[in-house]
């Protein structure tokens, strides 16, 4: 049971798994670094995301089998859909449940917020009813290490594990690279740092605010398809679990820390992993909160350290 290669297998699922996770966690990070909301409604955007891929891949008549390069075309065009509807959807969200509220006690928004997940949860039962829905397993799982080495081996590392990543990686590394470097992330950083002296050097509040959820938004959008394909599995409630998990991780590497956000989720991806392989599923979330009551009371502002002001 603790062989090398049981373990190697095991880590390679949860890595994959993981930067799902780090997608939708980078959700709530950047809305927390700037508005210092907990926005309980991103992991159901998530799922929404999913329940479109699954309906486009249906529209499109994607089956297993597909030719490759008119298959990779057709997922291209469903991933960016995905990511419009989900950022515009956020985008939504933030304008007319989350604005109006703005100035009101903090309790109001997290409220807010939680009514909004639950409208999204309902959509998601109405739309693919209350069973789990299988997803076309539209990506071939070659063994990359088999194939490579042209002998079979005890670890597989297959082209779904190799998309997920090659996919993932780029949103994440953009992402750092556009709050970083660009001018509009330089206003969204100005904006977390204290909204009242932005305003007055003339940023636009409101829109700067709005692009952070544009951008969760997308990047949730981006992991319901990854998921969707990767798990060839979407059910209305598994935003709940994926939100839960990734709320985790930010707070795991530093709530409002991009590259905290990232390293929580593939902590959480790879411990979640270990423990549904060595344990038992129903006991990965005690497993991974049990860690993290354990981090916060040592390091309460996370791994990588809170990146936002205490404006309270």
């Amino acid at each position: 049971m603790f062989s090398p290669e049981i373990l190697a297998q095991v880590f390679i699922f949860g890595l994959a798994n993981g930067t799902v996770i780090a997608l939708i966690a980078l959700g709530y990070t950047l809305v927390y670094g700037i508005v210092e909301l907990i926005n309980f409604a991103h992991g159901d955007v998530f799922m929404i995301g999913a329940m479109l891929a699954l309906t486009l891949v249906g529209a499109l008549g994607l089956t297993t089998g597909a030719p490759g390069t008119m298959l990779a075309l057709e997922l291209l065009g469903i991933l960016l859909a995905c990511m419009v509807f989900c950022a515009v959807l956020n985008v939504a969200i933030e304008r007319f449940a989350y604005r109006p509220l703005r100035k009101a006690p903090r309790l109001a928004p997290f409220i807010s917020a939680i009514g909004v997940s639950f409208m999204l949860v309902n959509v998601g039962l109405f739309w693919k009813g209350p069973s789990p829905r299988l997803f076309p397993h539209l990506l071939p799982s070659v063994d990359l290490v088999q194939a490579t080495l042209g002998t079979p081996v005890s670890v597989a590392f297959t082209t779904k594990d190799l998309f997920v990543i090659l996919l993932t990686a780029p949103l994440m590394v953009a992402l750092h690279l556009f709050v970083g470097r660009t001018r509009l992330g330089k206003a969204m950083r100005a904006t977390a740092q204290d909204r009242e002296a932005a305003a007055m050097m003339g940023i636009d509040v409101n829109r700067t605010i709005a692009l952070a959820f544009l951008l969760g938004g997308a990047l949730a959008g981006a992991g319901g398809f990854i998921a969707g394909l990767y798990n060839n599995q979407v059910h209305f409630f598994m935003g709940f679990r994926a939100g839960l998990m990734s709320f985790t991780a930010a707070v795991l590497g530093g709530i409002g820390n991009i590259i905290g956000a990232v390293l929580g989720g593939l902590l959480i991806g790879i411990i979640s992993s270990y423990s549904d392989f060595y344990l038992d599923p129903r006991w990965t979330q005690v497993v991974v909160f049990g860690i993290l009551i354990v981090l916060m009371i040592f390091r309460p502002a996370g791994l990588l350290g809170e990146s936002t002001p205490d404006r309270a």
